[in-house]
């Protein structure tokens, strides 16, 4: 399969520019063209660790990642590589490789601030590099994720103390992986072996003492423990002992390293390639390169103003867009399958009104399935719209396609009998009744025209109404008819005419009832397709709160179990919050579906009367009776 995103070599992504961060556009056109979910990882750490070498074992490539061989950082902004995920060819694999931390030429910490929080919003797995051990030391480096809450926003809300619950940043915030190069210890606690796992485990737990540096210490492991549900640890041995080989890394076959290495790296990649999540935003939201670009945009932009980014604010923006295109899309899907199936003119508008409900159906979940946050269903009633619009469009094609056909049919049925009239051949004594079997054979073999669609019979009806004024002359000036005989032809085609515009009566009435009983489909099916939606979303954010919950559960456990009693007891509140929500969103049942539905049945009256007439106008309960 041809990669969607062919690319032979990583793209500076974010530019850094004298300390501002712009985004290059050759890059995110790649990024947004792709329509994958995209599985993101990211590295960051100090310059000069080796990021880059990671990522392009990742590539599958010795060369890719600019790797550098001297003091100085290389990596500038943050780079991307779009390839082709090896196990999952539905997914896209976007490695981001970013400026190296604290280097000494730079002299901002704060633009390394943004480089971090920029990688943590982006990615769906964030690797932290360092060197030798995870110690005070390496801990102390990792300052720029105590800043998090300084750099990112998670809601626009105002919150009384100023701070936003760590519980909050969990359900946008990626999984967190830690290799630790040039590992050299031995993997033992207390004389038994551990894993690496159990290493980090251990390198995060809180230290005691209620002096100041003893709490400055623990404030990254609190971070880390609080925004990373998700942690690993992987410990790589020196890639080689052969020094020359170390400064061209990019140079060295997989024969030229160190077996151990080898195994370590393999590993990595293997868990890497086995366990990073697609991007995916809290509620679900699952993030395309598209999706991805547009979110890079939104928060490069607010960073570049002195503002800080608002997640719920950038997924918002988001959704204004995406939902946008989904209307679209849908849109475009509709017309292309009905221009696709109907065959105009169809030989009924119940034909017609059956490929577009089967047509809009389609479409209504290709909205479903694309769009996201429409909380005030804006878009879904924009789609039902233009969808209302489009079916009479085609009603309309339909009809006129018809009506052109039937005209066409009609006028070389009636040459003959047109020619015979104006020649007077009709103009004699019996002419009445050489003119009515002339008509019938026209009627006749109109009858037995096939596919005339839904026009036939009202332009038959016009045919027959301007043949009416010619039949009633030959009629008056037939002299082989007496006055009675006339009076009665006259009854007779009087008859006629009320039969047949009676009947047209009954199709146009037939045909208000089904565009009626249509608008009814349309209704039902918006509504249905919306439940399912909503049940879906609340069923994410059960097993969201849920896995918050059992995260704060874990937490509080693993402080109690260190000594840390009094804010195991402060966690307490926000554990039985979460429970509380989780107990009343369990509790609601469907009641919280009810008024959703009532309200959203109420919008959907206004662009579907018919559906208001058939279901009556008195909708309140419609969300009970669906939910």
């Amino acid at each position: 399969m041809a990669s969607e995103v062919p690319m032979q070599a990583p793209i500076c992504l974010v530019e850094n520019n004298s300390g501002e961060l712009v985004v290059n556009q050759k890059a995110l056109q790649i990024l947004t063209s792709i329509t994958k979910p995209v599985v993101v990882v990211a590295i960051v750490g100090l310059y000069r660790t080796g990021k880059s070498y990671l990522l392009n074992r990742l590539a599958g490539r010795n060369k890719g990642f600019s790797l550098g061989s001297t003091i100085q950082s290389h990596t500038k902004g943050i780079w991307m590589w779009c390839i082709d995920h090896p196990t999952e060819p539905d997914h896209t694999l976007v490695l981001l490789d970013t400026e190296g931390l604290g280097d000494v030429e730079k002299g901002d910490s704060k633009n390394d601030s943004w480089i971090f929080a920029l990688a943590i919003l982006l990615s769906s797995t964030f690797v932290y590099n360092s060197m030798n051990t995870i110690n005070h030391q390496a801990l102390e480096e990792m300052q720029y994720i105590t800043e998090l809450t300084e750099r990112i926003k998670v809601k626009s809300s105002f919150y009384p103390d100023g701070e936003e619950d760590s519980a909050d940043f969990v359900g946008f915030f990626p999984d967190f992986v830690w290799t630790v190069r040039d590992f050299s210890l031995d993997l033992e606690l207390h004389g038994q072996p551990i894993t690496s796992d159990e290493y980090l485990e251990n390198s995060l737990k809180l230290s005691k003492g209620k002096n100041p540096s003893g709490q400055w210490a623990n404030l990254p492991r609190e971070c880390i423990r609080n925004f990373f549900p998700n942690r690993n640890c992987f410990t790589f041995d020196r890639p080689t002992y052969d020094k020359s080989l170390l400064s061209h890394l990019e140079d060295v076959h997989d024969s030229q390293l160190d077996p151990l290495f080898k195994h370590q790296a393999d590993q990595f990649c293997f868990h890497i390639f086995s366990n990073a999540k697609p991007k995916t935003l809290s509620g679900g939201i699952k993030i395309n390169g598209n999706r991805l670009g547009n979110l890079l945009e939104t928060y490069v932009e607010t960073i570049s103003s002195g503002d800080i980014p608002c997640l719920e604010n950038a997924v918002l923006a988001l959704a204004e867009t995406e939902n946008s295109a989904a209307v679209q899309k849908a849109t475009k899907h509709y017309v292309e399958q009905m221009v696709l199936k109907v065959d105009f003119p169809t030989e009924t508008l119940q034909d017609l009104l059956n490929l577009h409900t089967d047509c809009e159906k389609e479409a209504i979940s290709i909205f479903m399935k694309d769009s996201f946050k429409d909380d005030t269903h804006k878009f879904q009633n924009e789609l039902v719209e233009i969808l209302e619009n489009k079916k009479n469009e085609f009603i309309y094609e339909n009809e006129e396609k018809s009506i052109k056909y039937c005209q066409s049919k009609l006028s070389y049925l009636s040459e003959s009998l047109r020619e015979a009239i104006s020649q007077g051949t009709f103009s004699v004594p019996g002419g009445y009744s050489l003119f009515r079997n002339e008509k019938e054979k026209i009627l006749n073999n109109y009858d037995k025209v096939l596919r005339k669609g839904i026009k036939a019979g009202e332009v038959l009806q016009k045919f027959v109404e301007e043949m009416a004024v010619i039949e009633e002359s030959i009629l008056k000036a037939d002299e082989a008819l007496t006055d009675q005989e006339k009076a009665l032809e006259a009854e007779q085609i009087k008859r006629e005419a009320t039969k047949k515009e009676q009947k047209l009566l009954e199709q146009q009435q037939m045909e208000i009832m089904q565009k009626m009983e249509a608008q009814k489909r349309s209704y039902e099916e918006n509504m249905k397709q919306l439940k399912i939606k909503l049940e879906a979303e609340r069923d994410q954010m059960m097993r969201e709160q849920k896995m918050i919950l059992n995260h704060k559960l874990k937490e509080q456990k693993n402080l109690m179990v260190e000594g840390f009693h009094d804010q195991a007891v402060e966690m307490e509140k926000q554990i039985d919050e979460l429970q509380a929500n989780i107990n009343n969103t369990r509790s609601q049942k469907s009641s919280w579906l009810s008024p959703i539905l009532d309200s959203v049945g109420t919008g959907l009256m206004v662009i579907l009367p018919g559906a208001g007439k058939l279901l009556g106008l008195g909708i309140k309960g419609l969300g009970h009776a669906m939910s």
